[in-house]
Formats: C-alpha cells, structure tokens, sequence
C-alpha cells in the first residue's frame, strides 16, 4: 500500500530548497546551483537525487561534514590534466566548477581529463554530462563515494563493500536529436530509489536487496538501520566489475580515497570523480559526426517494439520525456519527504511556504 502523496509545483520547489540552504549558510547563488540541481532531478524523473536530499545536505551542514561556503580549488597538473579540491564544498557547486575548468581546458587541448576529489554529495552525475553536452563535448564520468557507510555488496558477496558508484557518458546533440546521456549506478538501483520506497510505504522489488544476514529481502527499511543490509549490483559479475572500475578510477586517481580507507562518519558524503572531456571536432569521423550520430539514433529507433505501447528509445529519452510530464503536472513527493523537507527547514530556521 503507498503512502499519502502530495503534488508540487517545480518553482516553488526551487525556492524551498534555496530558502533552506540560505538558511544553512550557502551564498543566495549558490544555493540557487543545489535548488535547481536537486528539482531538474525531480523533473527528469530521478526521485532519488531530487529535493529529497535536502535534508541530508542540512544535517551534513550542521554536522560540519559539509562546507555550504567553500568552492572548488583548481590545480594545473600539466597537459590536459586538472586536479580540483572540493574542499567539503556543496556538491553541485564544485562539480559544476570542475566540469567548467575541464570544458575550458578540453577546448585548447583537444581533450582534459579532471581529477575531483572531495566533493559533498554531487547528485545526478548526469546533470554535469549534459552541460558538458550542451557545449559540443562528448564526456565520461566515473564516481565513488567515501565517508559514508558502504551500501551495495560485491558479486557473490553477503555485506556492503562500496556505495552506487555512478557511471555516465553522454554525447553531444546531432541534427535535431537529444544529448544521448547514459547515466546508472553500478548497483541495481540508487540508494534513493530505496529510502522513496520506504516513505511511499512500498516494497521493492525481489533481487533488488539483501538483509543483514545476506538474505534476499524486499523490505526497504532494511537499508535504514542497523544492522544494514546490502543492495545488489545490477549485472551480476558485470555491474560488480564496473562499480570495482569506478572505486579505483574516482577515488585512487584523484587521491580521494576509497571505501576501504576513508573512515566513515555520520552525516557525510563525500563523491570522487575523474572525468573525461573530449572534443569530437578533433576526431577523423568530425565531418560526419551529426549525420551519422542521428543516422544511428533512427536505426536503432527503428526496430518495431515488442511491446507497441513501449517504443525503443535511446539513453536521454526517458528523462525529456519526465521532464515534459512534471512540468506540466508538478512533481509527486511522499508525504514522508515533505515533512523531512519540512523538518529541515525548521531546524535551520527557514519558513516552507
């Protein structure tokens, strides 16, 4: 049975969350960064690293694990590479700060590759994908997470070893057509998608979860208290591998650290990203690039559907499609995350009108 819901309009979302972080100490523009982050999610039907998260990011402020005032440090590593310090800084802010250093950089080069480290919690990797898009830019994002406890087991495993560790690539508009952005966590869903389940009072699906004794479960509670259970990566050895890839790339190279040497701590989380920023004009196919992208996109569309009510469509496509819903009809929150909102919002002094 599902909770109560509640509908609410995209602005006045946004002015919710930026009240909220202004409130907690974030400069006004900045905050602005985080709101529109956080509801663009919502819009593009990522429920998980949407306005929910908000209160995390108030307790992880007021715990001192996340610095609403800092913004990124870049650091010139010669060549194409460029190491950039979050310094504990608003996720979204230092991201958003690194992707453009790497845009900047990509754009003499031909390629940069930037190596984020300490950043709070970034939310939808596949936000920075497509600015990076928007520009010309093909990207590669690879993200881990330390400081938090670990959440998704490893193949053949019985306990959680590292957390949902993002992969995204996205490839630039051609001829009409959308950025195709592929953007997943290497486990088989993100840890947000589970604590929305629990407050619509749902269950998720079975293979999805374990319990604290390696058991299967569907019970999404099991995620929310100790002893914690373990999410499952999706592709059996296949999604453990990429995960595996994604812990050395984003937290070894970047000198961010990794699952197994960062200490947890309450109310932390902490992202690594090495990304990947490539100008395509540079390449041999650059002449034909658009024509072949969309040729491939038709091609692919083109295979009749198994199912007639559910047509083929290509990474990007489902989130155009949220955003066209939920901008027309507002964005569906659980009663239970309206009231954390709520919560928050009372804790840092802040009225939710």
């Amino acid at each position: 049975m599902s909770g109560p819901m509640m509908i609410v309009a995209h602005d006045r979302l946004r002015g919710i969350a930026a009240q909220v972080l202004v409130a907690a100490g974030a400069a006004e523009a900045d905050a602005r960064t985080v709101a529109d982050h956080l509801v663009d999610a919502n819009l593009a039907g990522h429920d998980s690293h949407g306005i929910g998260m908000l209160p995390a990011y108030v307790r992880s402020i007021r715990a001192g694990r996340l610095d609403p005032r800092a913004h990124a440090v870049v650091e010139d590593r010669g060549g194409a590479v460029l190491a950039v310090d979050g310094r504990n800084g608003l996720g979204q802010v230092v991201a958003r700060e690194a992707i453009a250093a790497g845009m900047d950089r990509a754009r003499s080069t031909g390629l940069s590759v930037v190596a984020l480290r300490n950043a709070a919690h970034v939310g939808r990797v596949g936000a920075y994908a497509e600015m990076a898009a928007e520009a010309g830019f093909v990207s590669v994002h690879f993200v881990n997470v330390v400081g938090h406890a670990p959440l998704v087991a490893p193949f053949r495993g019985s306990d959680a070893r590292f957390a949902t560790n993002p992969f995204c690539v996205a490839v630039p508009p051609a001829k009409g057509k959308p950025a195709v952005v592929l953007d997943f966590a290497t486990s088989l869903v993100a840890l947000g998608k589970v604590r929305v389940a629990m407050n619509r009072g749902e269950q998720v699906a079975e293979g999805i979860l374990i319990d604290a004794r390696g058991q299967a479960t569907t019970e999404p509670s099991t995620m929310f208290r100790e002893p914690r259970g373990a999410i499952l990566p999706f592709g059996l050895h296949k999604g453990y591998g990429l995960a595996f890839v994604c812990e050395l790339l984003a937290g070894v190279l970047t000198g961010g650290g990794t699952a197994a040497s960062v200490p947890h701590q309450k109310d932390r989380i902490t992202n690594n990203m090495l990304s990947f920023l490539l100008d395509p004009g540079r390449l041999p196919g650059a002449a034909g690039l658009e024509e072949e992208v969309a040729r491939t996109i038709d091609y692919v569309k083109g295979s009749p559907p198994a199912d007639p009510s559910l047509p083929v469509l290509v990474a990007g496509e489902p989130e155009l499609a949220w955003r066209a819903r939920r901008l027309a009809e507002g964005i569906p929150l659980e009663q239970a995350t309206w009231d954390e909102i709520c919560a928050a919002a009372d804790e840092v002094g802040a009225a939710v009108e």
